[in-house]
């Protein structure tokens, strides 16, 4: 088993808790997921657990951790840049071992020969890059494994194999994942760290149940304790009320008393100090009511109402092939037509162009005057300047109302003062993604081309943006793996691969 005793993390540069006096047990067999908002400390606690070197940076950390002498694999959130050059068989160190990598791919169902290529991994697919990692920690016979986002960026093939592999998994594995769909199928245990008013103070939950059960009793149980505060604080109010009542009529009697009557002078005198004790019996109750239920709220938004004329043509695409930038024929035909207010959802493995088919679609929609568009990237740094702060993107004309309207809609994404006026470049992706969707709400487009919209949001706030884009009133055209928003929000699925385009079910 690992045990964490008392930890404690910090951010070195200005001392704000990530994580506070945590303790808890990670046995073999045991699959937990680490869930909460970006920025609350999962990926350092990841790291922190495999090597405290890793955090040395940009963290401090008090309390214990006993390994128990296991061998723990670590699957980081990203590869680095040198790591991505390398070629794969260099990655993979297989010169001399070339049978046994062969082997574990084959048991993660990679392409066996893939271990011995030289071309460099960052050329791999999603799902490839993931298990070409997972061969490297296999390696090792590790017993334990940290898995940090292992599903980001694959298809839903390899989604699904994530799951098995998890789940298969001998020993105990802890992970962060933003996918609801595999914590849901996979994980046994849950740890939720939030940070609650208005990220000042950080707590923890452990929970040894799985993930829907979890979700299940502690939205029953904030709903029960928000119940009885408001029904406490309303027999509360009304007490107070008629004591308010009471102290003003005696405090009058008392200004018009005659000082020629010192006898009923003496009584109101008597009567304001049994009313100031009852005062003060109110004030101690009042500290003793069930206090409301204090949660992280990731997303208070809507967009705006927005209506097309029904029937409209929003897109007839009829094209012969899709070519990737460096040419490379990806697709046979691909023929699209899609209406006003339909929501097309794109899915296929990594790999088959479905970024590349997206950006075509915007080049044929872009030059059209009779709608407004907008283009979420996988990469919103292609549509974000690093430089500026969220503030100055959402209100480039810095008029005063309209800095105050984009103030208040990131207020609303739980947006701090200081991150309003940060540079977008240091925002993580999960920031990055909720400033683009405040862009949605304030301007009110009405067609969205959408590549990934929940890769970057935590399972907690997933439910929040497929319930909005549900209800959107517009037409939508997206590629998602997520196999809830695709249940949820879609009204047509389609499949890419190297034939062209079908619609299909999922």
């Amino acid at each position: 088993m690992i045990q964490l005793n008392n930890i404690s993390i910090f951010v070195s540069a200005n001392g704000r808790a990530l994580v506070r006096d945590i303790s808890l047990t990670l046995n073999a067999g045991d699959k937990t997921v680490i869930i909460g908002e970006e920025g609350n400390g999962k990926s350092t606690l990841l790291k922190l657990i495999f090597d405290p070197a890793l955090i040395a940076q940009h963290a401090e950390f008090t309390g214990s951790i006993n390994r128990g002498g296991h061998r723990i694999g670590y699957l980081s959130q990203e590869l680095t840049a040198d790591e991505k050059a390398l070629p794969v068989c260099d990655f993979l160190a297989a010169e001399d071992e070339t049978w046994r990598l062969e082997y574990l791919a084959s048991l993660v169902g990679l392409d066996e020969r893939i271990v011995r290529e030289t071309r460099p991994i960052g050329t791999l697919s999603g799902g490839e890059r993931v298990k070409v990692r997972l061969v490297k920690i296999l390696k090792d016979e590790p017993d334990m494994l940290l898995l940090d986002e292992p599903t980001n960026d694959i298809d839903i093939e390899t989604l699904e194999w994530i799951e098995d592999f998890i789940e298969r998994f001998e020993g105990g594995v802890l992970f962060v994942s933003h996918d609801e769909t595999l914590i849901e199928n996979t994980a046994s245990a849950v740890i939720h760290l939030e940070h609650i008013h208005h990220k000042k103070y950080c707590r923890h939950t452990v929970a040894n149940v799985p993930y829907r059960e979890y979700i299940a009793s502690r939205t029953s149980a904030m709903e029960h304790q928000e119940q009885i505060a408001n029904k406490q604080r309303e027999q509360f109010e009304k007490k107070e009320a008629r004591w308010r009542e009471i102290y003003e009529k005696v405090d009058s009697a008392q200004k018009n008393v005659s000082r020629g009557d010192p006898s009923t002078g003496r009584l109101l005198k008597k009567k304001m100090h049994s009313v100031m004790s009852q005062g003060r019996r109110l004030e101690k109750e009042r500290e003793e009511l069930t206090e409301a239920p204090v949660s992280e709220r990731q997303i208070f938004i809507d967009l705006p109402s927005v209506e097309l004329p029904p029937k409209k043509e929003m897109l007839r695409l009829d094209t012969d092939a899709l070519f990737a930038p460096d040419g490379r024929r990806l697709t046979g035909r691909v023929k699209l037509d899609v209406d006003a207010g339909e929501h097309i959802v794109i899915v296929g493995k990594n790999g088959t162009g479905k970024t590349t088919l997206l950006r075509t679609i915007e080049r044929e929609l872009a030059p059209r005057r009779d709608i407004r568009l907008f283009y979420m990237p996988q990469d919103y740094l292609e549509r974000l300047c690093g430089d500026i702060t969220p503030v100055e993107y959402l209100a480039p004309s810095g008029e005063r109302s309209a800095v105050t309207k984009a103030r208040t809609y990131l207020g609303s994404v739980r947006f701090t003062a200081d991150e309003a006026e940060s540079a977008v470049k240091r925002l993580s992706g999960g920031q990055k993604a909720k400033l683009m969707f405040v862009k949605l709400a304030l301007d009110g487009y009405n067609v969205l081309l959408l590549d990934e919209p929940t890769r970057n949001f935590s399972p907690l706030s997933t439910p929040v943006i497929r319930r909005i884009l549900a209800g959107f009133g517009g037409c939508i055209i997206s590629v998602s793996h997520d196999r809830k928003y695709i249940k949820e929000v879609a009204s047509k699925v389609y499949r890419l691969d190297e034939n062209g385009l079908a619609q299909t079910r999922i």
